[in-house]
């Protein structure tokens, strides 16, 4: 009996939870309404949850994500993986789930927000082309400045609109952080490797290059080649018809920074290797933090060639994609 003297008032607790977690009131506010301390008000909140007055949901699809994540990061040894649930950006848009743009600027969004929360004035942001760079940019706050490098990662391509063009995106994005842009001022694909030497000996390029060795953050796309050609690099305006098909005996699965891999996430050994101005894949492994950002079940075999040749070490996908990725056969 003598124990009970110190229980709380039940009501009160239900007060409290009530004005705190539906009114929204600051614990300060709520204090005040009841009569009592600040620290009560805050033994009565967690009263309420420990008596299970109040209970926490995390609903469908939103916890499926959080356990989605956990099985992707232990399956592919991956050190983040984010997954963006099947839902509206805002109330004003309808989405589709098929790896359509309102999915890619989900994907986007998330990507945006871990660049800002792990980026330093100490890192170097290497950059690649592609349409979820574009959203990604969009998502960006400019009242966050940090005072890091940003380099592109390759060339430009001279089929994509200059939106997506990877100097016109590090120059934006260099801009929203207030840092410091690096730039290939040349195409991304030349006509032969002498050409491609004569450029690399160039003042410009040959700066930009000496940095890709000082990237310590790369955020970049992934294009896919199979099951179907959905990479805008496999379109006859960047590739001649043989040259994909002979990507395509190499058993060409997508690409990453222009340089085209297989399902071993190998480069596949063309003629086109050589013809790149791009960071090559070895020095492209060695970046301390490696982001793939990527939606669209399309995708699920570049993105599982990537993390199997080196190329991952965070993951940001939509749900589907993560879905595809988890029950597909495995990785090893």
């Amino acid at each position: 009996m003598e124990a009970e003297v110190y229980n709380q008032s039940t009501f009160l607790i239900l007060k409290a939870a009530y004005l705190y977690y539906l009114e929204d009131k600051s614990q300060n506010k709520i204090a005040d309404l009841l009569n009592v301390s600040v620290p009560t008000v805050s033994r009565l909140i967690k009263k309420a949850k420990e008596e299970k007055i109040v209970e926490f949901v995390i609903r469908d699809p939103y916890l499926e994500c959080i356990e989605l994540e956990e099985k992707l990061k232990t399956k592919y040894n991956l050190r983040d993986v984010i997954v963006a649930p099947v839902t509206n950006i805002n109330a004003n848009e309808n989405l589709n789930i098929d790896g359509s743009i309102n999915t890619k600027k989900l994907v986007a969004l998330e990507g945006a927000r871990y660049i800002q929360r792990i980026i330093t004035e100490k890192d170097v942001l290497g950059v690649t082309w592609g349409k979820t760079m574009y959203h990604l940019i969009h998502y960006l706050n400019p009242c966050q400045k940090v005072n890091a490098a940003f380099v592109t990662m390759h060339g430009s391509i001279s089929c994509c609109k200059n939106e997506l063009d990877v100097r016109s995106l590090v120059s934006r994005m260099a801009m929203t952080f207030g840092g410091r842009n690096y730039s290939l001022l040349t195409e991304g694909l030349l006509s032969n490797t002498e050409i491609v030497q004569s450029i690399r000996k160039e003042k410009n390029i040959e700066k930009v290059f000496t940095m890709f060795d000082k990237i310590t953050i790369a955020i970049n796309g992934l294009g896919a080649f199979y099951p179907k050609l959905d990479s805008m690099l496999s379109k006859p305006e960047y590739l001649a018809p043989p040259e994909l098909a002979e990507l395509q005996r190499h058993n060409v699965v997508g690409d990453i920074a222009l340089r085209f891999i297989d399902a071993e996430g190998q480069e596949c050994d063309t003629e086109l290797r050589d013809r790149l101005i791009s960071i090559d894949l070895e020095t492209f492994k060695k970046i301390k933090k490696k982001i793939t950002i990527a939606s669209g079940e399309v995708k699920t075999e570049i993105v599982r060639a990537a993390i199997k040749g080196g190329l991952v070490d965070v993951l940001i996908i939509d749900y589907l994609l993560g879905k595809s990725l988890l029950h597909e056969h495995d990785v090893n």
